[in-house]
């Protein structure tokens, strides 16, 4: 009977224990942010360059386009700037040539980017952010390299704007996330893992990586298209 009551008593404490636990962490979430990056006309020729320093910092490019906006378009992507008085340079030199449009996801992405960014003005950015991307390859206030969305609901809708085509899910959560992690991200990461020992490579991690980047079932196809 003493051993039936400890085993009882043990029983207890382990589910209590257990109930805490599920207390103080959280359902697991998947959340990820989005935001529009513009690569502009004057610094297309560094696109390469610039990608190598965006995925650097931990974005990742889910969608990208190289396109031309007319000044149509330009006006109407910009229209919270309409009436201010570099409105018409700013539509004519977004308009000028080619721009990469790309969506860029990451953990807060639209305030991380713009912290790589630095200040809209590239000749304040040089003086108070050096190693910033506008510091970098901005000109003047005008021309400053790269555009990047304000707030999650400006991104939505400037990503709406160049990907007309992007679908925006609810993100999972709960069960729904663990039904998404079992159906996708398990059998990619446990066919990664059985090739991974088959080959026994000097750098387990680096190979690890590369080989998810390279099997990545949801990689995504990078479109290329200007339009006049």
């Amino acid at each position: 009977m003493g051993g039936a009551s400890s085993e009882v008593r043990k029983g207890q404490v382990n589910y209590s224990l257990a109930a805490r636990m599920e207390v103080l962490m959280p359902e697991p979430q998947i959340y990820v942010e989005r935001t529009l990056a513009i690569i502009k006309p004057d610094v297309v020729g560094k696109e390469e360059e610039i990608e190598d320093l965006i995925l650097l910092s931990g974005f990742h490019i889910i969608q990208k386009r190289k396109l031309q906006l007319s000044p149509e378009q330009c006006s109407n992507f910009y229209a919270e700037q309409f009436g201010k008085v570099f409105f018409p340079n700013l539509t004519a030199y977004m308009s000028s040539g080619p721009i990469i449009a790309m969506v860029l996801a990451r953990h807060c992405a639209v305030s991380y980017w713009k912290e790589l960014l630095g200040p809209s003005n590239s000749l304040r950015a040089r003086i108070t952010h050096p190693h910033s991307l506008r510091a970098l390859y901005g000109t003047d206030e005008l021309r400053n390299g790269l555009h990047g969305s304000l707030s999650i609901s400006s991104a939505e809708k400037e990503i709406r704007f160049i990907f007309p085509e992007a679908i925006w899910e609810p993100v999972p959560t709960g069960q729904r996330a663990r039904d998404y992690l079992n159906l996708y991200v398990k059998p990619t990461l446990l066919a990664g893992l059985t090739a991974l020992c088959k080959e026994k490579p000097a750098d387990p991690m680096i190979w690890l990586a590369d080989w998810l980047i390279e099997h990545n079932p949801n990689k995504p196809k990078l479109q290329y298209h200007i339009s006049q």
